[in-house]
């Protein structure tokens, strides 16, 4: 959304772990919703939560989170 605003092409990069053997995973995501997952041999599963938005009390969506 911040990239939308601002008219502005963003990526992120997360590390995390394998929730099994705990191998490093490192991920980058972009402003389009593209994932790449840098390890050749890693297929994590990747989601994101989304609430239910008709029970949001929040102003914001944001807050919600």
């Amino acid at each position: 959304m911040q990239g939308r605003l601002r008219n502005e092409h963003l990526t992120f990069s997360i590390t995390t772990e394998c929730g099994h053997c705990r191998k490093p995973i490192h991920l980058e995501m972009d402003s389009d919703l593209n994932c790449r997952v840098l390890e050749e041999d890693a297929e994590p599963l990747v989601f994101v939560p989304v609430p239910g938005v008709e029970k949001i009390k929040d102003k914001s969506i944001i807050d919600g989170f």
